[in-house]
């Protein structure tokens, strides 16, 4: 064993359990023997993806090329604080800071 495995094998302190039926089971097995892995190994690059996956498709924001022009242009030109926009950015400070 590698010292970089023992090392990461002593990082490794939280446990994360749950159970699944015996053809999902069967079927992860399946795939973590078809790329010659361990199943925790498997399990962990598998789980770990579609964890960055989601929270970067969450954190992401695409915008078509109007609503970019009209975001670049109001950062560039800001509109003038009126009643409304403050009530707005009150209301926005108020749910934020709770």
């Amino acid at each position: 064993m590698t010292t970089t495995t023992k090392r990461d094998r002593r990082l490794r302190e939280e446990r994360l359990g749950f159970r699944v039926d015996e053809p999902t089971k069967a079927l992860i097995e399946r795939a973590a023997q078809l790329e010659r892995r361990k199943l925790t190994d498997f399990c962990m690059t598998a789980l770990t993806e579609a964890a960055r996956k989601t929270i970067a498709e969450h954190e992401t924001l695409v915008l078509s090329d109007r609503d970019r022009g009209v975001f670049f242009d109001t950062l560039m030109n800001p509109p003038a604080l009126t009643e409304r926009l403050k009530r707005a950015f009150a209301e926005h400070k108020h749910r934020v800071t709770r």
